[in-house]
């Protein structure tokens, strides 16, 4: 998940989720398949592993495109394994290939494994203490977004999975992917073959997120925003602080721009239609009590889930800057960028999947959107996919008080380890089941 902070708590994805509303074609029966009981029969086996990875993983975090302690670690498991691998992909990234023994369709499973510049705040007997620079400054490092949770399911699904080969009727390719925290991994991967030879038919994916311990959180459609930056440079005239007259304050100006930027996504674009976000999470300038300055540089985040409305945000936001700057003498300089991708699971493999979380959960809620960025999309923009969110917190907390992603409180319960192997296994079998009985 992105660094950008998530608009959406905790409480109102909490809140948001409802009892799930399946279509008949999903209501029918999820009986455990044989390759199903397979799966159960080897997470015994398997789950100490996991915790322990997931201690190991979180005890030695790296940030985006230096997780090479890390794809180290996957890349010799899923040798051991026998899997093909490729490695490096997308600079620090590892491909498995697992081959099934009966002919079939491929499908991709996939976890991020980057850390975040945060310094540690829980105390655990595996807690961080690893510190590194970022943009010029002494950071600590943490996984307080829980990317060390998914490595460690995704490498424990590989190994319940590896187990049954001769069974497995298709191809699993397993994506372990870099810098997921807003530095482009996902399409590094892409852009060095990773959905390439063979070619996946769909790719399912995960994030821990502080709801109920084990619940899955879905939704068909738009489940998570696509992020883009701003900047705004506010050019005025330099003057004493005891003559505003004689210059053009930047500063009052600047502050005007912010206000007149959030009445853009309350009073200008349909919130009836999709929910939009606009936040300056930035401003600076000047460096006196009594000088005002000669200009003020605003940054933020501009989340949607259309195309279309963030072209038109967009063209709002530039207009907003550059009419008021120049009602006051003047001028904003305002850049916006293209934006990353939202995160949409495609419709009708939702519902062909749901009774696969349904029967590995027993706990299946449909959220609302959440504000939160990914870039998973990267990997559907070709083949169909699906975005889960599964819950972290323990019973005995509430997930609409506890610290969510990004902060350096987050914790994730290892109960929830065991649903997230369990899922990823079932999904890439029966969607391979299910393809081979077309």
């Amino acid at each position: 998940m992105r660094l950008f902070r998530l608009a959406a708590s905790a409480a109102a994805t909490s809140a948001a989720a409802v009892a799930l509303v399946i279509s008949p074609a999903a209501a029918q029966s999820a009986a455990p398949s044989e390759l199903a009981k397979l799966i159960e029969s080897r997470l015994p086996a398997v789950m100490p592993k996991v915790v322990a990875w997931r201690r190991d993983i979180h005890q030695h975090p790296e940030l985006s495109f230096e997780e090479k302690r890390t794809a180290a670690l996957v890349a010799d498991h899923l040798r051991k394994l026998g899997l093909e691998v490729q490695a490096p992909v997308g600079r620090t990234g590892v491909v498995g290939i697992l081959r099934g023994g009966r002919p079939g369709p491929v499908v991709a499973l996939r976890a991020d494994m980057d850390a975040l510049p945060v310094t540690e705040l829980v105390d655990l007997p595996f807690k961080s203490t690893v510190r590194t620079q970022w943009q010029g400054q002494e950071v600590g490092v943490m996984h307080a977004c829980g990317h060390d949770n998914h490595v460690a399911i995704l490498m424990g699904a590989a190994e319940v999975l590896a187990g049954m080969k001769a069974q497995l009727p298709g191809t699993i390719k397993f994506l372990f992917q870099p810098a997921e925290e807003g530095l482009g991994g996902a399409q590094a991967m892409v852009d060095d073959g990773a959905l390439k030879a063979p070619v996946p038919s769909a790719v399912f994916g995960l994030h821990v997120w502080p709801n109920r311990v084990g619940q899955i959180g879905v939704r068909p459609g738009p489940i998570m925003a696509a992020a883009g930056n701003f900047k705004i440079i506010v050019k005025g005239k330099q003057t004493h602080g005891s003559q505003p007259w004689s210059g053009v304050d930047p500063i009052v100006v600047s502050s005007q721009i912010v206000l007149g930027l959030q009445t853009i996504a309350s009073r200008q674009v349909n919130v009836a239609y999709l929910p939009s976000v606009l936040t300056v999470g930035q401003i600076s300038g000047g460096n006196r009590s009594n000088i005002i300055p000669d200009s003020v540089v605003m940054v933020g985040t501009l989340r949607t889930f259309d195309d279309a409305m963030r072209v038109d945000i967009a063209m709002r936001i530039e207009r907003t800057a550059e009419d008021i700057a120049r009602s006051a003498g003047a001028t904003a300089i305002v850049q916006v960028d293209r934006g990353g991708l939202v995160t949409k699971n495609d419709t009708s493999l939702t519902d062909r999947m749901l009774p696969t979380l349904r029967r590995v959960s027993g706990d299946v809620a449909f959220i609302n959107p959440v504000m939160g960025s990914e870039d998973f999309p990267v990997f559907t923009r070709e083949i169909p996919g699906i975005f889960f969110f599964l819950g972290v917190t323990p019973k005995d907390k509430d997930p609409n008080t506890v610290p969510v992603n990004h902060s350096p409180l987050f914790f994730a319960d290892e109960g929830a380890l065991i649903t997230g192997v369990r899922a990823m296994a079932n999904l890439a079998t029966d969607y391979l089941t299910l393809g081979a009985k077309k």
